[in-house]
């Protein structure tokens, strides 16, 4: 995969005139991991919707190396910004199996059908999860659906990757071990990450850098 710089500039947003974005200003590079960090209505998970194109924040810029998809002349639509997102609920569909939950994003790209199984049998086996395509996710641990979900975040190739919260669902023990990876799996693909979080442990051991967010505005930036 390609990873796409992220830059955002001067983004603002509010809820019923209450700020939830208050100025935020930020810079991903190509290729790296960053980590918002913070507690509960700082901000962070909506400064990660606008980033996905799942909500129009009320002024700023958000720019994707030097396509902006986001500013004063409107907003692109998620399907049509390169990008792959992992939930917190797994957001996996119970009547599909393994292999057609992973599969879906391809076919909404309307890659050729003779592509699609090779594609999804590479990112299984990139989360560990060969021989599981006929699995439903009600048969899975926690561990393994967040795994499926992972594996359809990264099947169409994004040049962006966003997690929110991705591992908050799963005990202790699964949560250090699932993150771990994550991490490894970010470092092999290359590929830009922007990953929300309220557990310190959680982002110092996947990113690069981890931005602290406070009141809506990033009150530090540091290297883990």
């Amino acid at each position: 995969m390609q990873g796409v710089s992220v830059a955002v500039r001067d983004l603002r947003h509010a809820y019923q005139g209450q700020p939830v974005l208050d100025g935020v200003d930020l810079d991903v590079p190509a290729g790296s991991v960053l980590a918002l960090l913070g507690p509960s209505g700082c901000g962070k998970s909506t400064l990660l919707k606008a980033l996905a194109g799942l909500l129009r924040p009320g002024h700023g810029r958000i720019l994707f190396g030097e396509r902006e998809v986001c500013g004063p002349g409107g907003c692109a639509p998620p399907e049509a910004r390169g990008l792959g997102m992992v939930f917190q609920d797994y957001a996996l569909w119970p009547h599909m199996n393994v292999a057609q939950n992973v599969t879906f994003p391809l076919a909404m790209r309307r890659v050729p059908r003779a592509q699609r199984q090779a594609r999804v049998a590479e990112a299984l086996a990139l989360v560990g999860l060969e021989g599981m395509q006929q699995r439903r996710p009600s048969e899975l641990s926690g561990g393994q659906q967040q795994r499926v979900a992972l594996a359809r975040a990264v099947v169409a190739q994004p040049s962006l990757l966003l997690f929110d919260e991705p591992l908050s669902n799963l005990d202790r023990a699964l949560r250090e071990s699932v993150c771990r990876e994550i991490g490894a799996l970010l470092r092999r693909l290359g590929t830009t990450a922007v990953y929300v979080t309220h557990d310190h442990d959680e982002a110092y051991a996947l990113a690069h850098r981890v931005a602290r967010m406070e009141a809506g505005r990033i009150v530090a930036v540091a290297n883990p």
